[in-house]
């Protein structure tokens, strides 16, 4: 099928589908009938991405096009594909997002059908009351999901947290403590297998249940949310965590490396497929089911490559190593230098992998928000909302761009405070972090090495790109 071959790019979940190539756009008619009969995406598809190709592998032996996640649930067109492409690692990327902003007039709403579903002023606009009515309103509205890929999360300040706002500056003029503007990226509906926390901030992740427990509640969550819908059934719910606990996607192409599984490499989604999980595993303080000390080298998938004649696949493995085993001195980390449970050191000697721990998927085994500075107002353009807090007993002042795990928790020491996400597909999702701050790979390179004085030279810097390349 034509919107299935690696050179096209598939468009789903926008209302109607569109499906784009090259220069071309279907009718939402010749959509339909592109798509009409296709029940079943076959695995291992290869997905193309500004550096090669990604794909997605389903543990149900293909990817159930009719599943509820694919479906209109709630009342205003979006569907969980809305903003977790097949084409975009199960995420959404700036780029996607303005080629269905093209195809559709920016969600401009004809006879009563919404054209580009993504487009919604509930959280898809930069303010609830963003105007709308002409098609440069609508860019200027959707400004920041067409340039950073970002959903607008609104939340209160909870009544009895530990700080009070005290200064907003809002470029949207609708930000208060009633209802705070964050914008963050979706993040992937894929490799869910190695979930240890569910939402940037946690918020979907409940005391005492599983990441099972935690994905159904979100599922409803999002279906009456962002879809404006009515809460889903129960058995609804599990088929939506069933689906996407199914799937793992992985590059499997690299423009300079190639295959990723060649000459003893394990990259892919299909070896993915096989690594184990639990929480805590490989953890800093000891593996939570072996006890076996914390491993650093947690990413081995080319170690095979270390010897290679191919001067691409030596710098990944290079980078692999880099990743595993440079010194990185982590050091005014929320989460981890204030942390009591840890001894509340102020200086920790780590590596990537001291955060990215779990064996070649990069999660962080356990849920453990933390804060490495990337809510610095310093860090953002104009176009980001900023946010001032005043401790309620001590006075301190924190500036930040999103207040993070604090709105959930109330807690001082919870400002600025995400949840890692999961390495694997990164090529497929640009841009990076939780607010879509860091523009491509070496844009996330540049801030650890800047943040953490990790003195990388250029080579060095060129291998670790190398290898996020290939996750």
């Amino acid at each position: 099928m034509k919107g299935f071959t690696c050179g096209a790019v598939l468009l789903l979940g926008v209302g109607v589908s569109a499906c784009v190539t090259g220069d071309d756009a279907t009718s939402t008619s010749d959509t339909a009938q592109m798509l009409s009969g296709h029940r079943n995406l076959p695995n291992g598809v290869p997905i193309p991405n500004a550096t090669g190709m990604t794909a997605t592998v389903s543990t149900s032996g293909g990817i159930d096009l009719t599943n509820e996640f694919f479906q209109d649930l709630g009342t205003n067109g979006r569907r969980c594909v809305t903003c977790h492409l097949p084409t975009a690692g199960w995420g959404i990327t700036p780029e996607q997002v303005q080629l269905v902003f093209a195809a559709t007039k920016g969600g401009v709403i004809d006879d009563g059908v919404g054209l580009g579903a993504i487009f919604r002023t509930n959280d898809g606009s930069v303010s609830p009351d963003a105007d709308i009515s002409t098609l440069a309103a609508r860019k200027t509205a959707f400004s920041m999901l067409l340039n950073h890929g970002v959903i607008r999360v609104s939340m209160a300040v909870p009544a009895t947290a530990e700080f009070e706002l005290v200064n907003v500056n809002d470029p949207y003029h609708h930000s208060s403590a009633a209802d705070l503007s964050m914008f963050r990226r979706p993040l992937p509906a894929t490799n869910l297998a190695f979930l240890s926390a569910v939402m940037w901030d946690g918020r979907e992740t409940f005391a005492g249940q599983s990441i099972h427990f935690d994905l159904s509640d979100q599922s409803n969550g999002a279906t009456q949310g962002h879809a404006q819908g009515n809460p889903i059934s129960d058995e609804q719910r599990e088929s939506i965590v069933d689906f996407e606990s199914s799937l793992y996607t992985a590059a499997t192409f690299d423009n300079n490396a190639k295959q990723t599984d060649r000459n003893g490499a394990t990259g892919g989604p299909e070896n993915l497929s096989n690594e184990a999980f639990y929480i805590g595993i490989n953890d800093l303080f000891g593996d939570s089911h072996t006890g076996a000390p914390f491993n650093p080298n947690a990413m081995t998938d080319y170690t095979a490559w270390t010897n290679s004649q191919d001067k691409n696949r030596a710098a990944v493995a290079r980078g692999e190593a880099l990743f595993n085993t440079r010194n990185i001195g982590i050091e005014g980390v929320g989460g981890i230098n204030d942390n009591p449970a840890f001894g509340s050191p102020a200086h920790v000697d780590g590596t990537c992998t001291t955060c990215h721990d779990s064996p070649n998927a990069g999660n962080h085994s356990t849920s453990v928000p933390l804060n490495i500075g990337i809510v610095d107002p310093a860090r953002h353009g104009a176009d980001y909302p900023v946010y001032t807090f005043r401790n309620k007993t001590t006075g301190e002042l924190k500036t930040v761009t999103d207040p993070g795990r604090a709105m959930i928790s109330g807690k001082w020491i919870d400002i600025g405070k995400f949840k890692g996400p999961i390495l694997r597909g990164l090529a497929a999702r640009a841009p990076y972090f939780h607010d879509g701050s860091g523009a491509d790979l070496d844009a996330v390179v540049d801030f650890y090495n800047t943040r953490f004085n990790m003195h990388l030279t250029h080579n060095e810097h060129s291998d670790l790109v190398a290898f996020l390349r290939t996750l």
